[in-house]
């Protein structure tokens, strides 16, 4: 099966986006069709075995809408964007050009209704000169159908291929009251009476605030859009490029892998890369959420897009191109609102439906008004309102434009959410499943204990903080030593004790012999003659004769979760070192705030019973499922599935790849494996489980704001189409009047739009 994005022109309103969809669906061999009016995207799958690119293309075509394989260029996206603006200037001027005709069209043909009529020039009385009060109104008229004339190049094409939509609606409601009303004034000199039976105001008012409606469409759609926009904007056109130690600016896409790129201060960082020379400080807010400025030296990586506060920086590029976290972060944005929720597909379904159907509501209720003993006028002015109140627009914008803006606002804040499927099952889960390491703890390992003859360090809390007690001078000594003879090994032990070691400003002694025991630590000879071995209880009981007075505190370690580390100097066991993944700061915040939800908390390891279970109780987890062997994660998963319970899994390893995607959203730690992430429906840039909690919020916000917006679509049509076929006249004699049926029409799509808008400023 393969996957393909394709760029639809010529859609105007949500049953377009529909016949698009039920044109490809149909096709044999495709297996999913979605199509975003709001992005004018289609994402299709299909067997290439079966359908080409060229045969979908053709189908879309021959629906009456233009198609194209969609594919990222930087450049081209620019000369789009200019188009677009282009566009809406142009569409600007036309609506203030109907505007500027419209008003005096309004002052001529109603002006003699008004309680006072409005004065008019005596050769346009409509009773001593019926026929240039009828010509003047024509003379208006004309122009303003000119401007809207895109309401008839595409509605009544789509109408006769089977596919009417919006456009179909207001050109056959405004093409008829223009013909009646012209040959209305053909008949003038006949009967004088005719002039009473002109509806040109009609045709021309509704098409003047259609277009108007249009306009500021788009104009809001544009905006459900920036955050994108803002994203792509992050990346400089152009760098500086470090060749034969000489400087020169060349645009970035001349950059290969390799190439040496300079950094000065403010400026911003083109493409992924590793530093190689400098220091600096680096932004990274807009791509992570994480506010403090990123310290960076060399072999630290730098990502595209990010600021680079101070400093000098040499930076190699490593990646370009699609490649980059920027490219891949745009990718998902543009994939997620491409991807529709499954509540989205009930309004495509009322939008397929909806326009044939009004169409026939509008000729049915002028028939019953004219064997109800009506006039023709009467029964046009009904047929025209129908027409014309009716939106299918607010009802395709109503679920495209909340995504759009709920995904926009989850990467501000660093939640990046794939697709609409997840951001409306978010709301839905009520069993979060979290791995252990690297997710609720740091996933590297901490000295959080060192234990003397006079008296034990740990970390408060498990945790390392500036609130943890000071070393006393024996504690030192103890790190000291063990420093020494972790200085030459790279276990992930072995660095956690040299990194204490320079947080405590110690460096280790001179080492003159070293050798690595596998499976059970290190023998180190120093330059001063001492002898120091550090690692397992075993290695001790081997080179020391009082190993055993210790083993009780390595047992109370070891209970806690730490690993415990004898050191040995000179045949004499002098101290334990213990050493641990400790947890997040936020992890049991986290944890109580989901639980706070409602959500049960469960947390998924392969660690021992006995560390999980302190792990746990430390992060509040409501139930632990420790010793789990990777290929059964996912097993756990469907469990709880088969339990009834909707799961969102957090991982951030390639072993939680399987279970990211068994579970109903899978959520992965930002700086996990690529694998994760690319299983994931969600990615937490800043590797904090509070934003855990943030990404249901934010599912919440949307969802609500999407039944709000379907609600104001329904509501609107479900009261406004009865209305406007005259279902109030037997009782109050009130008529709807087209002017007013195509105003309501355009500020239900604008309301829509700006409902949605709202999420912008929502706080998670």
């Amino acid at each position: 099966m393969k996957q393909e994005v394709y760029k639809i022109s010529g859609m105007s309103c949500a049953a377009c986006s529909s016949a698009v969809e039920r044109v490809t669906r149909k096709m044999k061999g495709v297996a999913r069709s979605d199509v975003n009016l709001t992005t004018a995207k289609m994402q299709i799958e299909y067997d290439e075995t079966i359908v080409t690119p060229e045969q979908i293309i053709a189908k879309i075509e021959k629906a009456g809408f233009g198609a194209e394989i969609y594919v990222e260029d930087k450049e081209k996206r620019k000369r789009e964007e200019a188009m677009e603006e282009g566009e809406w200037k142009a569409a600007k001027k036309r609506v203030i050009l109907a505007i500027c005709f419209a008003l005096p069209l309004l002052y001529l043909s109603m002006g003699h209704m008004m309680p006072i009529p409005l004065p008019l020039p005596a050769f346009l009385d409509m009773e001593q000169h019926p026929m240039a009060f009828a010509l003047a109104q024509l003379i208006f008229t004309v122009p303003i159908l000119i401007f809207g004339r895109n309401f008839y190049l595409h509605g009544f094409p789509a109408l006769f291929k089977g596919n009417p939509n919006m456009d179909s609606l207001v050109a056959i409601g405004t093409m008829a009251a223009f013909l009646y009303s012209f040959v209305m004034t053909v008949l003038i000199p006949r009967d004088a009476h005719h002039v009473h039976q002109l509806y040109y105001e009609s045709a021309a008012v509704v098409v003047t605030l259609v277009m108007l409606g249009k306009y500021m469409e788009k104009r809001s759609k544009g905006k459900t859009s920036e955050a994108i926009k803002k994203l792509i904007a992050l990346a400089p056109d152009t760098a500086i490029r470090l060749k034969d130690e000489k400087e020169e600016e060349v645009m970035v896409e001349e950059l290969v892998p390799g190439d040496v790129i300079v950094l000065r201060a403010g400026s911003r960082v083109p493409l992924d890369g590793v530093v190689v020379f400098g220091n600096g400080s680096v932004d990274e807010s807009m791509l992570t959420g994480e506010s403090l400025p990123v310290e960076k030296s060399e072999d630290s990586e730098v990502i595209g897009g990010s600021l680079n506060y101070d400093g000098l920086l040499h930076v190699r590029v490593t990646r370009t191109g699609s490649d980059t976290t920027l490219a891949k972060i745009v990718q998902l944005m543009e994939d997620a609102q491409g991807k529709k929720a499954p509540i989205s597909k009930l309004a495509d379904k009322v939008a397929g439906v909806f326009v044939p159907t009004v169409m026939g509501i509008a000729l049915i209720a002028a028939i019953i008004w004219l064997i109800a003993g009506k006039d023709f006028s009467f029964a046009l002015r009904i047929f025209v309102s129908v027409l014309v109140i009716a939106c299918p627009c607010a009802l395709g914008l109503a679920t495209p434009t909340a995504i759009m803006v709920g995904t926009g606002l989850g990467a501000q804040n660093g939640i990046l959410v794939k697709s609409g499927e997840a951001l409306e099952m978010a709301q839905k889960v009520n069993a979060v499943v979290l791995d252990k390491t690297g997710t609720i703890t740091q996933g590297k390992p901490e000295v959080v204990a060192i234990c003397t003859e006079e008296g034990s360090w740990q970390a408060k809390g498990d945790l390392r903080t500036q609130d943890s007690p000071a070393l006393s001078d024996a504690q030192k000594a103890l790190l000291y030593l063990a420093a020494t003879a972790e200085a030459g090994s790279e276990h992930p032990l072995s660095r956690a004790i040299v990194a204490m070691a320079e947080k405590e400003k110690l460096s280790g002694e001179k080492v003159e012999e070293f050798r690595s025991l596998t499976g059970y630590g290190v023998y180190v000879r120093t330059e001063s003659g001492k002898e120091i071995y550090l690692g397992k209880a075993k290695l001790a009981e081997e080179h020391s004769g009082n190993a055993k007075d210790w083993h009780t505190r390595a047992q109370e370690l070891a209970a806690k979760g730490r690993t415990p580390m004898y050191v040995v100097e000179n045949k004499n066991t002098v101290g334990l070192i213990g050493v641990a993944d400790t947890i997040k700061e936020t992890s049991a915040r986290a944890v109580d705030a989901l639980k706070k939800d409602g959500v049960r908390v469960y947390m998924l390891t392969g660690d021992n019973k006995r560390t999980a279970e302190y792990i746990g109780a430390q992060a509040h987890i409501d139930e632990i499922i420790a010793e789990v062997l990777p290929q059964d994660k996912a097993k756990m998963i469907e469990e709880l599935q088969k339990q009834g319970k909707r799961v969102m899994m957090v991982g951030d390893g390639i072993n939680d790849a399987p279970a990211l995607v068994q579970a109903e959203v899978g959520c992965a730690i930002g700086n996990g494996s690529d694998i994760a992430i690319d299983s994931a429906d969600i990615v937490l840039m800043k590797s904090d489980l509070m934003d855990v909690h943030r990404a249901i919020h934010l599912s919440h916000l949307t969802i609500r704001n999407i039944r709000q917006n379907l609600f104001w679509a329904f509501f609107y049509n479900t009261i406004g189409i009865p209305v406007a076929a005259g279902l109030l006249y037997p009782f109050t004699k009130l008529l709807l009047s087209p002017m007013l049926g195509g105003f309501a029409m355009s500020l239900s799509s604008v309301c829509v739009v700006s409902n949605a808008l709202r999420l912008k400023w929502k706080k998670l």
